[in-house]
């Protein structure tokens, strides 16, 4: 049997391997399928800094960093830590923003309840001005 903490860890995997593929290919529906109804999320720059509810505001919001990362971008995992239901990944990604090239290291957390994430932040290292 899984323990709690392995479950947590388990399910923050399967959706970063979902949102990571969102990233590269432009498709979030394995990630969003993922999420609580009452799922919120903060973001730290750019038309959607703050925090914002629903898993709506979350389609429209990676749909939106779609268009500015229009050719994908890469993500590479560099560490994972958990502290319960909370798993932080740190992460460097690399591709085109808005027809530039861009590089930046974040660290992304999901806090998971039951078997979805119901919150999503994430810190930049990096801060770019995002004006579409």
């Amino acid at each position: 049997m899984m323990s709690d903490s392995d479950n947590t860890l388990a399910i923050a995997n399967l959706a970063f391997e979902a949102w990571k593929m969102g990233l590269a290919t432009g498709h979030w529906d394995a990630f969003l399928n993922l999420l609580t109804e009452d799922f919120s999320f903060s973001f730290p720059v750019g038309k959607y800094q703050g925090i914002h509810q629903g898993k709506e505001s979350a389609k429209e919001f990676f749909e939106y960093v779609s268009k500015i990362y229009s050719e994908g971008l890469e993500v590479d995992l560099k560490r994972t830590l958990q502290a319960d239901q909370t798993v932080i990944f740190e992460i460097e990604s690399s591709g085109q923003m808005l027809g530039q090239a861009y590089h930046n290291q974040a660290s992304v957390f999901f806090e998971v309840r039951g078997e979805k994430i119901c919150y999503y932040r994430e810190y930049l290292a990096v801060f770019y001005r995002i004006n579409p």
